[in-house]
């Protein structure tokens, strides 16, 4: 692990737009903007994780900053690009979801730890942010104590007599006092001022915060620029990426851990799989005594997902994996191998499981899935939840 930390410091420690994976398209749009001199007080880059929209973000930025910028990218080795590949220039500012310890309650106290997450992963979702602050077991925020921060930061005078850059990671981690204080800024921005609002759920901002913003889609990335990313970082051979890059959908981060067999990947296949077959093995027994005990074994399995160390995040991640394998359970009945998005290990479980997804069930088992996930996201009680989850499939899977 520590050499592949080693290996993404040396990719990653350059934030220029020929640095990242695919998205020309972003990316000429962004250095157009730059060159016309239309630089909106406020941009939103949104899409799925794992498609470089943070990366977008600090390489626009470093570009609009660069003084000897070309009509492609910022030059890289004046001073300022120099303070930008360390995430340390003084008019690049961040806020990002934390969780109040004794080690500080605004950005600013995690800040060495985000720009080596950032340096060192590149391409990094909200639950490795989590991991890397030690709280996967919380939820982070964005907390009203930011809201003044930002403002503070952004009333300074510029470094350089250039741009202000406040990129906001996740800001619909956002609480309600910070959102509206953060909408205040944008109706009012100081001079000199861009905001980079980087999401994946923009539906959850406020409609009057989307409203004030520049809005740029940041597309899925092409299977090819994936697999081309993998082999170019020896994460994969060729044929090895082809197979990654396929499942990823899209997404670099989904291939990067699959190409690091993430032991976290690992354990929601089999968590999926152990709760599948208790779940449709208690549905066949008839015998009440030895149906208990089944529904003992699968209390279990409910109590051991809803522990406290396992953690809000990592169980919203679960079910966003089993409602990905439902659907490709699903889908493998129809026989078109090229439809399917699966390792071998979890094609090998859907050979004997698929029959059982089908037209009669897979809408409500879905639905079941999308509702639980609803309820840990609004802290419900997760021992009932999971509980509840495992008595609804016994019931579905027989259909």
């Amino acid at each position: 692990m520590q050499n592949f930390l080693y290996f993404c410091r040396v990719i990653w420690s350059n934030m220029l737009f020929k640095d990242i994976i695919g998205q020309e398209r972003i990316k000429q749009q962004l250095r157009q903007s730059v060159q016309d001199g239309r630089i909106p007080h406020a941009r939103l880059l949104c899409g799925a994780a794992g498609v470089g929209k943070l990366q977008l973000a600090i390489a626009y930025a470093q570009y609009l900053a660069c003084a000897h910028r070309t009509a492609e990218d910022a030059c890289g080795v004046c001073p300022t690009c120099l303070q930008y590949q360390k995430l340390q220039h003084p008019d690049l500012h961040f806020a990002f979801p934390i969780v109040k310890t004794d080690a500080g309650d605004v950005c600013d106290d995690f800040m060495d730890t985000f720009r080596e997450v950032v340096l060192q992963q590149g391409y990094f979702s909200l639950d490795d942010w989590y991991r890397a602050l030690g709280v996967e077991t919380k939820q982070g925020m964005i907390y009203e104590k930011e809201s003044s921060e930002i403002l503070r930061k952004l009333s300074l005078k510029s470094f350089g007599d250039g741009y202000k850059v406040m990129i906001i990671w996740q800001p619909e981690k956002m609480n309600a006092t910070c959102a509206n204080k953060l909408l205040k800024l944008l109706e009012e921005p100081p001079q000199q001022t861009l905001f980079l609002l980087v999401s994946e759920q923009p539906e959850q901002l406020l409609s009057t915060i989307l409203s004030r913003v520049q809005h740029t889609r940041v597309p899925l990335l092409s299977e090819q620029e994936i697999a081309g990313a993998l082999v170019a970082r020896g994460l994969a051979d060729a044929t090895h990426a082809a197979d990654l890059a396929h499942i990823a959908n899209g997404s670099y981060l989904v291939a990067q851990q699959l190409a690091q067999a993430s032991e976290d990947t690992q354990q929601r296949f089999n968590d999926f799989v152990s709760l599948m077959r208790d779940a449709y093995t208690i549905g066949q027994i008839k015998d009440p005594v030895k149906k208990f005990e089944s529904l003992k074994h699968i209390r279990e399995w409910s109590m051991a997902m809803a522990d406290a160390k396992v953690g809000r995040e990592r169980q919203k991640a679960f079910l966003q994996y089993a409602q990905r394998q439902v659907r490709e359970n699903y889908i493998y009945n129809l026989h078109h191998p090229e439809m399917n998005y699966q390792t071998e290990e979890e094609r090998n479980f859907s050979a004997k499981f698929s029959p059982y997804i089908n037209a009669g069930n897979v809408e409500q088992i879905m639905a079941q899935l999308d509702l639980a996930e609803q309820q840990i996201g609004q802290n419900g009680n997760a021992k009932i939840i999971f509980f509840d989850l495992c008595l609804q499939f016994i019931v579905l899977l027989k259909k």
